[in-house]
């Protein structure tokens, strides 16, 4: 692997010399103004009359390649503190040809838009994105770290018109809010300038590419002209306040600290300071990490964590300076990339919670851990550089337990913690090649003894990564290596080995040896090392296009500590061909199959996976969208079925999804996915499910999804427990159990705009689930398939009714030396109701007000199965916590 990557730098030094635009790229130059500008989206200033015209703007679609239907002007201005951007978008059908869609700030714009992109520090990677729809509503995005994040809101003006003649767009772009060479010379910045028109569904562009072609920063135009003289140094600051009020069900009427009604308030501040034109500092006190959004409700019986998107905004703005390439393929399930960094470790739930239940019954938590500080450097030098560091610092928690004598103690249950990430990054060849090299730590003040033995004290890890473009860009190579050191108590270490990451506990492994990398179970062991790699090939342009990858992790690898990691111990291989037609037909406008197949062993040699797949894509011309896929998995080894106990194995599947939905610009929008897979043993699965959202008028939007799943498994773990008569499974019997689960759920939302700045947003989602367990039974042997249902191919089933509960005596071998167990039903039925409504005014450039109402009701029973007259009712009797928010802050800018 390491070969690999130090083969693509080598390599990549030669095309230097390289013209990394494929066709010669349009230029247009900017003015300086000579006088005030108005920003009103009337262009009534001479120079929007003066200034040269970008213009012979070429269709994406529908006619790929042919000159716009409709003439697109764009001109463009600068002054000592801004980029001006005027831009005429003609219209033959005048104003009623154009949609005008209400929406919030960032949400979904429409069909009909204006976009301006800037390649600032003209390095054919990085991007700043500016874009406008004829009713105003503006969306921006920043990539200049590396994907694009459209958490980021910088203070732009922006107004539009529309006439008989068309819409008119006037944009005031403070050079405040952009990145760009530190120099007083005339600057030449990356530029493409986008237009989407609704009527026809075209889509216009100034510096062209075609469907085949993999696009992007390096096939940009040029913008040129600009002299920026003076470096603005800004600072802004960006204080809260909140008042929550919480209603909430009380459980245990005993329990001292219940409280059905409790109210409270906090303050708080960000900050962020631009030290150069380049660079930016983000520093947060007692920061507000509230979510406005709720996570998606979900039934969990795997052994491993659940994985939520990241909505705290301090994190979510400049992610992608703290990126190391990710994972990319054309069709790939069941694999994740090598990510180092996951922010929703930082203010989680406490994680000693048991600690405190283990001293009293009665125990008074935080429900998160306080973020005391945090701080973010971000940016890029001239040099060519891109810098992303920050550093966060977490409270001590204690949690007040009550006892037996009513006497009150504190038990820690998150110690004091510092978390840091750093990452530089260095492009050469016009951005043709790019390496990265990221590290991140942890430490942890571990003064109580009892968070010892179940926390690491520190987590170290390193990574370097590459990604190389060559001829031309249609060939790609993406190589990324990573090391992890986790450090701390035997027994917290012994803990991280037998986690559902690697099972080293599991009897049948292979021994191994534990030198510099750890690949075998070893209790006294005080550190855990090991390595991750992944390395991708692919065409990227043309017709037909193809990638093959590996992705690694050895046994050791773990930096679950700040990064979210559910699998350690495989070797992944993948390979697919994807054939593309894009000239459009009289029965198609773009036509698509993919083959291709993967594997995976872990590092004992055991196949863990196994697929191929086929999937074929369509767009019809009445722009409806159909895709259908199928994959078969072969049966394989199961390595973690057991959860730590010997390989058995895993039948196989045919699993099979359509995908259908309508034209996206239509009042009414419609979209499906059913599936059906198919076990090799007689399992079946299936879902349904229906998209509907209706635009009834231009600030308003609705929308319905009902959904239907159903699955069954044959082997669903239940219990382990030791059986010296167990000899084949060394001296565990390892439980399971037939189960059928059912769910529906129904995702709704409402928004409405009543202006860009004031929105109000309704979500809420009715969920319900069931698991119902059945035919207790064992494997026959390790590594088979095969199993042996108790009551009827092996022992003596008896059931009792015990508590409100199906208790199940289980006899293993009937009248033999195996003892008798019992297994309480699990079976059961959960309903969930989650939803919030948003209020959000920004009153004034920078500044928002948020009112929020938060709604959160569950519960679960041991029915075992999904009636819905019985069930959907119940959603709305049940207790429910109820929390009203209200937060407000004000931009102060320097």
């Amino acid at each position: 692997m390491s070969r690999l990557l130090l083969l693509s730098l080598v390599l990549a030094a030669p095309a230097a010399t390289q013209n990394v635009h494929p066709t010669p790229p349009p230029e247009i130059r900017a003015v300086r103004l000579t006088g005030p500008v108005t920003v009103d989206g009337r262009l009534d200033e001479d120079i929007w009359r003066t200034a040269p015209v970008a213009g012979g703007f070429r269709q994406l679609q529908p006619n790929e390649g042919q000159p716009g239907s409709q003439r697109t002007e764009v001109r463009f201005a600068f002054d000592g503190e801004a980029v001006y951007v005027g831009a005429h978008l003609f219209d033959d059908a005048g104003a009623a040809g154009i949609e005008r869609r209400l929406v919030r700030r960032d949400g979904a714009l429409g069909q009909e838009y204006f976009q301006v992109i800037f390649d600032t520090y003209h390095d054919h990677i990085g991007r700043l994105f500016f874009m406008v729809n004829p009713a105003g509503v503006k969306s921006d995005a920043n990539g200049l770290g590396g994907g694009a994040d459209p958490s980021w809101d910088p203070v732009w003006d922006v107004a539009t018109t529309v006439t008989a003649q068309g819409w008119f767009v006037e944009m005031r772009i403070p050079f405040s809010q952009l990145r760009y060479p530190s120099t007083a010379d005339e600057q030449t910045w990356g530029l493409q300038v986008w237009r989407g028109m609704n009527r026809n569904n075209e889509t216009q562009m100034w510096s062209f590419w075609g469907l085949q072609e993999s696009g992007g920063p390096s096939q940009f135009g040029h913008l040129t002209g600009l002299v920026i003289e003076a470096t603005p140094q800004v600072a802004e600051l960006l204080p809260y306040m909140v008042g929550r009020s919480t209603s909430a069900p009380v459980a245990d009427a005993n329990d001292p600290f219940a409280d059905s009604h409790s109210v409270g308030n906090r303050m708080g501040a960000d900050a962020r300071v631009l030290l150069t034109s380049n660079l930016t500092l983000n520093l947060t006190v007692n920061p507000d990490f509230g979510q406005v959004e709720v996570d998606p409700a979900v039934v969990n019986l795997s052994a491993f964590e659940t994985s939520f998107s990241e909505l705290r905004p301090f994190f979510v703005e400049g992610a992608g300076y703290f990126g190391t390439g990710g994972l990319s393929c054309y069709f790939c399930s069941n694999v994740s990339s090598l990510s180092m960094f996951y922010s929703r470790r930082i203010g989680r739930q406490p994680q000693a919670l048991g600690n405190a239940f283990a001293v009293g019954p009665y125990v008074d938590a935080p429900e998160n851990t306080t973020i005391l500080g945090a701080a973010k450097l971000t940016g890029r030098l001239s040099s060519g550089w891109s810098i992303g560091a920050m550093n966060a610092v977490t409270r001590r928690e204690r949690a007040t337990v009550q006892l037996a004598d009513d006497t009150r103690t504190q038990v820690t249950v998150e110690p004091m913690t510092n978390y840091f990430v750093g990452r530089v990054a260095r492009d050469f060849n016009q951005g043709a090649t790019v390496i990265r090299g990221i590290v991140t730590s942890l430490v942890r003040d571990l003064d109580d003894p009892a968070l010892a033995t179940r926390l690491s004290s520190h987590a170290e890890s390193f990574g370097l990564s590459s990604d190389w473009y060559f001829k031309n860009r249609r060939y790609r190579l993406m190589a990324q290596f990573a090391g992890t050191q986790v450090s701390g108590d035997s027994m917290a270490i012994a803990s991280i080995q037998r986690s559902s990451a690697r099972y080293f506990q599991r009897p049948d492994r292979e021994g191994g040896s534990n030198g510099l990398l750890t690949n075998a179970y070893d209790p006294s062991l005080t550190a855990l090392r090991g390595l991750g790699a992944y390395v991708r090939f692919a065409k990227e342009t043309g017709s037909l296009l193809w990638d093959v990858q590996t992705n690694i992790r050895t046994p050791g690898f773990d930096n679950n500590d700040i990064a979210f990691l559910t699998r350690a111990d495989y070797v992944f291989m993948n390979g697919t061909v994807f054939k593309q037609y894009t000239t459009p037909t009289s029965w198609y406008r773009f036509l698509g199959f993919m083959t291709g197949g993967q594997q995976q062993f872990n590092f004992d040699g055991d196949m863990t996976d196994r697929q191929f797949h086929l999937w074929g894509s369509t767009t019809m011309p009445n722009y409806w969208n159909a895709n259908l896929m199928w994959i078969r998995r072969t049966a394989v080894d199961d390595d973690r079925l057991t959860r730590g106990g010997p390989v058995v194995r895993r039948p196989g599947v045919d699993f099979f999804q359509l995908s259908l939905s309508t034209d996206s610009r239509k009042p009414i929008v419609l979209s499906t996915n059913p599936s059906y897979g198919r076990g090799f043993h007689d399992t079946r699965s299936w879902s349904a499910d229906l998209s509907a959202t209706w635009r009834p008028a231009s600030n308003i939007s609705l929308s319905l999804g009902p959904a239907y799943r159903y699955d069954e498994t044959e082997s669903q773990f239940v219990t382990s427990l030791p059986d010296p008569t167990a000899e084949a499974f060394f001296g565990r019997r390892y439980v399971f159990a037939g189960i059928t689960q059912r769910s529906v759920s129904m995702n709704t939302r409402v928004n409405v705009t009543f202006s860009p700045d004031l929105t109000l947003e309704l979500f809420a989602q009715p969920f319900i689930a069931s698991g119902d367990y059945y035919d207790y039974k064992e494997f026959a042997a390790p590594r088979t398939a095969d199993v042996l249902t108790y009551g009827t191919d092996i022992g003596t089933v008896t059931t009792a009714e015990a508590n409100g509960s199906t208790q199940y005596t289980i006899d293993p071998d009937g009248d033999g030396a195996a003892a008798a167990f019992q297994v309480t039903d699990p079976s059961f039925t959960f309903r969930s109701l989650r939803g919030n409504a948003v209020l959000r005014w920004e009153y004034t450039p920078g500044s928002t007000l948020f009112f929020v109402w938060t709604r959160q009701s569950a519960t679960s029973l041991g029915f075992g199965d999904l009636d819905l007259s019985r069930d959907a009712g119940a959603l709305f009797e049940g207790p429910a916590t109820n929390i009203f928010l209200l937060k407000v802050n004000y931009r102060l800018g320097f």
